[in-house]
């Protein structure tokens, strides 16, 4: 959300900030929070006025009684009467227009950074550069549920029955492996001196509403039937949503925090060959990291953060690449967000797996988390997101690129880094 002084002083700015995104229809919002805003301003002012008339009438009249006046002082009061009766009309007005005006400002794009790429959609993204090399082996790489089921690794059938679609059982070396992932990854992150934490899996609406849009919370969340409570669809909005209404000393900025969660997603709109099997699913566990700074700090954040997820991807033998997201592909909130994808052998293209994202000062706004400097000076926080990993994908990244075949069964290596979590084990053996 942006600061309703620099939508006031800079409409055009801001007007063409949308036009970046893309999108028009949100023009007109300008407009209104403009309108909105004078007339609050002006109950604010008309009321103020009021009450101060309203003090200074209270006195006079305590003159007049003092003096014997009761007549005038009677007059006086029916006067202070009449005005409590329309102070009262302008903080009704005042309390509607500043809903209104916030529900509007919710709904106006973030201002993005001046580096990012100007595209409709995701197909206008912007390729930055690639690290290790993407291979294609000489025999055919099963489909990844395909290759968990060689391995007696997966149950989707059985989840079905128990949840419906979007559900999966994972069992034995594959469910091991999968743990085995989030578990260095875990290890990863507290090397790289960010603080583990396992937040609440339920936030509350004013958390949603403080990190996300409302499209997003729309497609995303689901709602605890008669409960303001969330199931969270990332790690992020709890983690974030820890520091509401927090003002915190500048000298213990940064704060890094990652963190270990289940998601929860409604997935609308899913399709295609990558929607199917576990790529997109109504539950899954995940690696997140996070950082809280100070303005000037972020961007270097940031690029320290996507870097994070591709030396940890790397590490796993996994060829990966960078992808800056163009404007008409950053949700609202965002001023600025590289995807990190993973090279798939089967489909002969990379994937998403990772999400790093510059907010700036939007979900401070939103929530209130500001920073003290040593003068005493109170600003908002910078604030930025980005996966570890999230193990149904990178799942199926490291099943297709450690995959190997001797003509008869298939097998997994088991990457260096990864061995200790997986009990020494230097390969994992179709049955």
């Amino acid at each position: 959300m942006l600061d309703i002084k620099f939508v006031r002083e800079n409409p055009e700015i801001v007007k063409e900030n949308i036009k970046k995104k893309f999108k028009d229809n949100k023009l007109p919002l300008v407009d209104l929070v403009i309108e909105l805003d004078e007339k609050k301003r002006a109950a604010i002012s008309e009321a103020s006025d009021l009450r101060a008339n309203r003090n200074k009438i209270s006195r006079e009249i305590g003159v007049l009684m003092g003096k014997g006046e009761k007549d005038k002082a009677m007059e006086m009061r029916a006067l202070v009467s009449a005005q409590a009766e329309r102070l009262s009309e302008l903080e009704k007005l005042e309390s509607e227009y500043d809903a209104e005006l916030k529900e509007a400002m919710m709904k106006i794009p973030n201002i993005i950074d001046p580096s990012v790429p100007i595209g409709k959609n995701d197909e206008e993204n912007v390729e930055v550069m690639c690290y290790g090399e993407k291979t294609v082996p000489d025999f055919e790489i099963p489909y990844h549920t395909d290759i968990m089921a060689r391995f007696n690794g997966i149950d989707k059938e059985a989840a079905g029955k128990v949840a419906g679609e979007g559900f999966y059982y994972l069992m034995g070396d594959i469910a091991r492996l999968h743990s085995a992932v989030l578990s260095y990854a875990r290890d990863f992150m507290i090397d790289k001196g960010f603080t583990y934490c396992i937040p609440p899996f339920m936030i509350r609406s004013n958390v949603v509403t403080g990190v996300m849009s409302f499209e997003e919370m729309d497609a995303m969340m689901y709602k605890i039937e008669g409960e303001d409570l969330y199931l969270i669809g990332t790690s992020e909005h709890s983690m974030i949503g820890k520091f509401i209404d927090t003002i915190t000393p500048e000298a213990s900025l940064p704060l890094t925090l990652t963190s270990y969660s289940p998601c929860f997603r409604k997935e609308k709109g899913a399709h295609g060959i990558e929607e199917r099997g576990i790529y997109r699913i109504h539950q899954f566990e995940k690696q997140e990291m996070i950082v809280i700074c100070k303005p000037e700090e972020s961007m270097e954040w940031f690029n320290k953060m996507w870097s994070y997820s591709v030396e940890l991807f790397r590490s796993l033998d996994i060829p990966v690449r960078t992808l800056e997201c163009c404007s008409g592909d950053l949700a609202d909130l965002k001023v600025k967000s590289y995807d990190v994808e993973a090279w798939s052998p089967k489909q002969q293209k990379y994937f998403e797996v990772c999400s790093c994202s510059n907010l700036g000062d939007a979900q401070a706004r939103r929530l209130g988390i500001r920073v003290r400097d040593e003068e005493g000076n109170k600003y908002l926080a910078h604030t930025l997101n980005n996966t570890v990993v999230a193990p149904p994908r990178m799942l199926i990244a490291f099943l297709e690129n450690n995959l190997c075949f001797d003509g008869e069964k298939y097998s997994v290596k088991i990457p260096k880094a990864l061995r200790p979590y997986m009990g020494g084990k230097e390969i994992i053996c179709e049955k």
